[in-house]
C-alpha cells in the first residue's frame, strides 16, 4: 500500500471523488486530512478549470487535502488519470497530518503521532509561466467562491 495525498478534485465532496471510492479501480482507504508541511502554489488553470499544485516549494500556501492509503491497482489507476508523468509528475512530499481516521500498523501510527507523513502527491513542474500570475489557493473545492467551474472529462 501507498499514501497518497489529494488536493483537487478526488477529494470527498468533489466531481471526481467516485473514482477514489470505485473498487473496480482499486482500493484507496480514507486515512485523513493534512496540509503540506511547505508552502506550494495551488491555481485552478486552463480551460477546463482545473486545479494544480505547482511544484515550486516555498511558495503560495500549506496546501489542503486528504490522505489516502491505495494499493498498486489504484496508484496505477492514478497515474493514468493524472496524465502521469506528462501532466503531472507523482512526488512524495511531507503532509502535516490535522485529523487522522486511519489504522494501520505500529508505524503508521507513530508517523501519524509525530504529525508528518511522506505521501506521493500529484503536482506539476511543467507549466506555461503565465499560471504563477493566477491566484494561489490554500484549499480547493470545485464550487467555491472563485467561479472556476470544474469541468468532468466526460463532457469536454
Amino acid at each position: 500500500m501507498a499514501r497518497v495525498f489529494v488536493y483537487g478534485t478526488l477529494k470527498k465532496g468533489q466531481p471526481n471523488y467516485k473514482h477514489m471510492i470505485n473498487t473496480a479501480k482499486g482500493l484507496a482507504k480514507f486515512q485523513g486530512r493534512g496540509h503540506t508541511v511547505e508552502k506550494y502554489p495551488l491555481v485552478i488553470a486552463g480551460k477546463y478549470n482545473i486545479p494544480y499544485m505547482l511544484n515550486i516549494p516555498g511558495t503560495g500556501h500549506h496546501v489542503a487535502g486528504e490522505i489516502y492509503s491505495v494499493d498498486e491497482q489504484m496508484l496505477q489507476f492514478l497515474d493514468e488519470f493524472e496524465g502521469c508523468p506528462d501532466m503531472y509528475q507523482r512526488t512524495l512530499m511531507r503532509i502535516q497530518v490535522v485529523e487522522w481516521e486511519g489504522k494501520g500498523g505500529a508505524g503508521e501510527a507513530r508517523a501519524a503521532a509525530d504529525g508528518v507523513l511522506e505521501c506521493f502527491v500529484y503536482s506539476t513542474a511543467t507549466f506555461p509561466p503565465e499560471w504563477l500570475g493566477l491566484p494561489y489557493y490554500d484549499n480547493y473545492d470545485s464550487s467555491g467562491k472563485h467561479g472556476l467551474s470544474y469541468v468532468l472529462r466526460e463532457s469536454r
